[in-house]
């Protein structure tokens, strides 16, 4: 009786063992991600004196200090306009966003539901094209930048990020879960393509639609390279890519620099928040949906 009891309990204290295990890798690998943005958060309210005197490690401000946050966004700071920066930034994820979803979604859905010759050679081409880094594409981008006459406009930093083939492959995906016979049927009642994209296929691929819209919001906020080296004027500058100058006008003032990512990293933040229930909606749907 002791063994048979012995042996029932064994396959629940393993798996108390291996969820322990998972939820110890889990709180390290949170901590390593938290333990910097708490430091740079906390560093934003500081003075440097303290960062400097203590090390500036994990502990709270001895004096909270906004002075930062209002030198930095300050619209009058010409030195550093991370006021515009801000804007900048907002400006360009925006509207690569916006576009960058239609022409997604209208790639996918032709690749995915529309018939025509060379369909699937065409995507599996521009697919391949896509795998090599996106480094190579750096010079001739900047000429072709150069020769449109984009150099320092915001065409230069919103239109090159409208080639994301991965996304078109993710809705693309996603369309395979919605029925062709939907769409027959939506043709035999008179709906054209158009019709039958906006009223019927937008609705049903929001979920996918709202993870591809984080990946490009993100991923265009986040660029660094690229605005670097497409933006020449100061006040054009994008939020990120001014974070070097950041580090090169204040030097050893850790607050400052702190301040800047801070800035940068919460409307990333709020971003998420908002969107967290759509975003696993759409991550949870998009790994049941089989080609």
């Amino acid at each position: 009786m002791n063994n048979g009891h012995t042996g029932m309990k064994t396959p629940r204290v393993q798996s108390q063992i291996r969820k322990a295990i998972v939820l110890t890798v889990l709180i390290i690998q949170s901590a390593i991600f938290i333990i910097p943005l708490l430091w740079i958060f906390l560093s934003s309210f500081k003075v440097d004196m303290e960062i400097n005197q203590a090390g500036g490690f994990l502990y709270f401000p001895k004096t909270w200090t906004i002075g930062n946050y209002i030198s930095i966004l300050s619209p009058g700071n010409k030195q550093l306009p991370v006021y515009n920066w801000f804007f900048n930034s907002i400006i360009v994820s925006g509207f690569q966003t916006v576009l960058a979803l239609l022409i997604y979604s209208m790639s996918a859905y032709a690749y995915g539901k529309m018939h025509f010759r060379f369909k699937n050679a065409i995507f599996l081409t521009i697919l391949f094209l896509s795998t090599f880094p996106g480094i190579t594409n750096i010079i001739p981008l900047y000429k072709e930048m150069y020769l449109l006459k984009w150099l320092n406009t915001p065409l230069a930093l919103i239109v090159p990020g409208l080639s994301g083939v991965f996304n078109i492959f993710l809705i693309r995906q996603f369309l395979a879960s919605i029925p062709n016979s939907l769409i027959e049927s939506a043709k035999i009642d008179g709906a054209g393509e158009m019709s039958i994209f906006f009223r019927i296929i937008m609705p049903l691929i929001k979920p996918v639609l709202v993870v591809v819209g984080l990946f490009t919001f993100t991923g265009s906020w986040n660029d660094f390279l690229w605005p670097s080296i497409a933006i020449n004027n100061l006040d054009r500058l994008t939020l990120t890519a001014g974070l070097q100058l950041a580090k090169g006008v204040y030097g050893n003032q850790v607050a400052r620099v702190s301040t800047i990512a801070c800035i940068s990293i919460i409307p990333m933040i709020i971003l998420y928040l908002f969107t967290q229930k759509y975003f696993i909606k759409g991550i949870s749907i998009q790994g049941s949906v089989k080609e």
